[in-house]
């Protein structure tokens, strides 16, 4: 048959072929990077394909057709550190994109970044396990020649750049939902603190480094590690998704009088709190009490936060440290404890901690106004770790004399002599 006879004038010719993902993704590409695009949505391979000709840009040039440092810092004015930036052009350097004749893959050692290589790397942030994003960080954790391990030095330092990084992508592209940080802590010192609790996640090694797969284990039990390489590839590189990938680690703030009000707290810090409330606390935060407006009054901090839901106490003592807790129900007044195991007490300053509940006993809320027979406030223990009944021993005997229970018995036992020289 002869297939001019098709190509008449009139004619309606349609030819199918096989399809594979050979045929979707075009045969230039390598079958590693098409299971690595295969991740994604057919919606959103072309988006994910067009980063690599928008990242060249004007720069592009026939005789280099890579990625080269400059090109990556100019997409990420703004949005990143320069040495984040660093990071992430070694990393990108570093993926292993071309398959030898033994199946392997070859090291790439040039001095860009080919399409291949960043094509494997969107997909192992945006859609990676932990296990494909443990070699990534180890890369980006590293600042000299490649190793096979790093130090927790290391890692801490990738932290303060990945997540000073995310305090610019939510600071400069209005990603705040009501937080003014300029009425907010110095972020600086909380970049630092946060990268240090993270870290301390890290399980201990006898050699004091890290290799994959303790970072493997590290990314799966902390999760803010993907979330914010996820921000800072989504934002700094510009990937438009269909699905949105990433949730701003921010809640919303409502209702705050910014203009009389200077908060505590510092975007660092609200990244570290709240991953820590259970999900089903993501409603916006709202404030219901402050000394700075209110005046130090108990009696208006009870009337904020009786029957308004979940509550978190923030506390600046003295000495200048900060710690709080989460309170999961509305607090009631009465002389009982009340609350859950979702309830926990944190620190945020000079370390960010959280403290939830060990199951002793059932201890977790107490708060208590008007009374001359039962403790009063929060947690009114007087100076040292005494219980509060032991504050007033004489109220304590009254008590066992009339029968009435002793709801604070126990809540700390006091200490012997020895302990309080």
């Amino acid at each position: 048959m002869d297939i001019r006879n098709f190509f008449k004038k009139d004619s309606n010719v349609c030819v199918y072929g096989p399809v594979t993902e050979e045929s979707i993704m075009g045969n230039a590409d390598s079958a590693l990077v098409q299971k690595h695009l295969f991740r994604f949505r057919p919606e959103d391979r072309p988006a994910v394909e067009g980063v690599f000709d928008r990242l060249q840009g004007d720069m592009r040039t026939p005789a280099r057709n890579t990625v080269t440092f400059p090109m990556l810092q100019s997409s990420m004015i703004g949005v990143s550190p320069e040495s984040m930036v660093k990071r992430l052009f070694k990393c990108m350097c570093s993926i292993d994109a071309t398959p030898t004749a033994s199946g392997k893959v070859s090291a790439s050692l040039a001095s860009g970044v080919c399409r291949e290589q960043l094509l494997i790397f969107l997909a192992d942030v945006l859609r990676g396990t932990a296990e494909e994003q443990a070699p990534l960080v180890l890369a980006m954790s590293q600042v000299g020649e490649r190793s096979k391990t790093v130090t927790i030095q290391q890692v801490t330092e990738f932290l303060q750049d990945l997540i000073f990084a995310v305090v610019q992508i939510l600071v400069c592209k209005g990603r705040l939902q009501g937080w003014k940080p300029e009425n907010m802590g110095d972020s600086s010192l909380g970049v630092k603190l946060l990268a240090e609790q993270m870290c301390a996640e890290l399980k201990p090694t006898d050699q004091e480094v890290y290799d994959v797969t303790h970072l493997q284990d590290w990314i799966f039990r902390v999760p803010q590690v993907s979330l914010y390489l996820m921000m800072l590839v989504v934002e700094g590189l510009n990937v438009s998704l269909s699905v949105q990938l990433t949730h701003t680690p921010l809640p919303p703030c409502k209702d705050t009088p910014w203009k009389e009000f200077k908060c505590l707290l510092d975007i660092p810090t609200l990244m570290f709190l709240a991953p820590q409330l259970p999900d089903a606390y993501c409603a916006a935060w709202r404030l219901v009490f402050s000394t700075m407006l209110h005046g130090e009054n108990f009696t208006r901090m009870v009337a904020g936060l009786t029957h308004c839901g979940p509550t978190l106490l923030l506390i600046k003592d003295t000495k200048g440290h900060v710690f709080g807790g989460f309170a999961s129900p509305s607090w009631e007044v009465r002389p009982q404890f009340q609350g859950d195991s979702r309830c926990f007490l944190f620190s945020v300053f000079p370390r960010m901690r959280v403290h939830t509940s060990t199951g002793y006993n059932q201890h977790f809320m107490y708060l208590n106004q008007n009374q001359q027979t039962l403790p009063n406030g929060l947690d009114d223990e007087g100076t040292g770790k005494k219980s509060v009944l032991d504050v007033d021993p004489e109220v304590q005997a009254m008590m066992e004399m009339t029968g009435k229970t002793l709801y604070s018995q126990g809540l700390r036992e006091p200490q012997d002599d020895q302990e309080q020289r």
